[in-house]
C-alpha cells in the first residue's frame, strides 16, 4: 500500500490496491472522498476515471475486501463504492466487507454496485438505514443519472436498484401466507380478526352466513390449518392473518 501522503500509483493488476492523495480542484461541494473496491482492474480503472472527471476525489483503489477494509481505515473515506462479489470465493466478500465499514464507521456512505440480484445477502445492510445504495452493473446506463445518485447516497440518501425492489415485492408475495386466498376469502378473514360471528360477518358483507361458513372453511384449507375443533382453527386463521399483516 502507498502512502496517502504520495501521488496515487496506477494499479497494475487486479488485486493491487492504491491510495492516493486527493485532487484539489472541481471538487462536489464539501470535497467528497471516494474509495473504490472491485476486482476486474479495467471496471475499477473506469470509475475512477469518471469520479475523477465529475470533481470527485478518488483517495485510493482495492481490488479485494482485505484491501478494502485496510484502505478505508487508512484514508477514511466520505464514500465506498464496492463491488458485492469479489475474490477469493467471489460471493459476498464485498458485501460482508461493506458490512464492517458500516459497523466501524456509521457515517461513511456505502454504494453497493453488483452483476446480480441478491435480495438475502443484502437486506441486512440496506436496512441499516441512511446512506446506502444498491445498483445494478447492468442497469447503469446513463452516466449523468449515475453520479446524480452517487451524490445523492454520499448526502444521506438511500437508493435500491428497481429489481431489487421487484424481487423485494416477489419474495415477499411467496412468502406470504395469505397469497392463497382470494379477495372475498381475505374480507371474511378480516372480519373475523374483528371477532365478529359468521352472522356478523355475513349482515357485513351482505351474504347469508351459509356462503360466509363456505368462505371460512375454504380459508382454514388453504391456510393448511390442522383438523381440530372448529373455534381452535378460526383463533389460528386469525393469528395467521394478524402475524401477516
Amino acid at each position: 500500500m502507498t502512502s496517502s501522503a504520495q501521488p496515487p500509483e496506477p494499479a497494475s493488476n487486479s488485486g493491487e490496491l492504491t491510495t492516493g492523495e486527493p485532487a484539489t480542484g472541481g471538487l462536489t461541494p464539501g470535497g467528497l472522498r471516494v474509495a473504490l473496491a472491485e476486482d476486474d482492474v479495467l471496471l475499477r480503472e473506469g470509475l475512477a476515471s469518471l469520479f475523477e472527471r465529475s470533481g470527485f476525489a478518488v483517495v485510493g483503489q482495492a481490488g479485494d475486501s482485505q484491501q478494502l477494509l485496510a484502505l478505508v481505515r487508512e484514508t477514511l473515506p466520505d464514500l465506498v463504492v464496492a463491488d458485492i462479489r469479489m475474490p477469493p470465493s467471489y460471493t459476498t466478500e464485498g458485501l460482508q466487507a461493506a458490512m464492517e465499514i458500516r459497523a466501524e464507521r456509521p457515517d461513511t456512505a456505502i454504494l453497493l454496485l453488483s452483476a446480480y440480484v441478491d435480495v438475502e445477502h443484502a437486506m441486512e445492510l440496506l436496512a441499516s438505514g441512511r446512506a446506502i445504495g444498491y445498483l445494478l452493473k447492468s442497469r447503469v446506463t446513463n452516466v449523468g443519472d449515475f453520479l446524480d445518485t452517487v451524490q445523492s447516497i454520499a448526502d444521506g440518501g438511500s437508493v435500491v436498484d428497481p429489481a431489487l425492489v421487484q424481487e423485494l415485492v416477489t419474495a415477499r408475495r411467496r412468502d406470504d401466507p395469505l397469497a392463497v386466498l382470494s379477495a372475498r376469502e381475505l374480507d371474511v378473514l378480516a372480519l373475523m380478526a374483528e371477532g365478529r360471528s359468521n352472522g356478523g360477518i355475513a349482515k357485513r358483507l351482505w351474504v347469508t352466513e351459509g356462503t360466509v361458513e363456505k368462505h371460512i372453511r375454504s380459508i382454514l384449507t388453504k391456510l393448511n390449518l390442522p383438523e381440530a375443533e372448529d373455534d381452535h382453527r378460526r383463533v389460528l386463521a386469525v393469528v395467521t392473518f394478524l402475524e401477516a399483516r
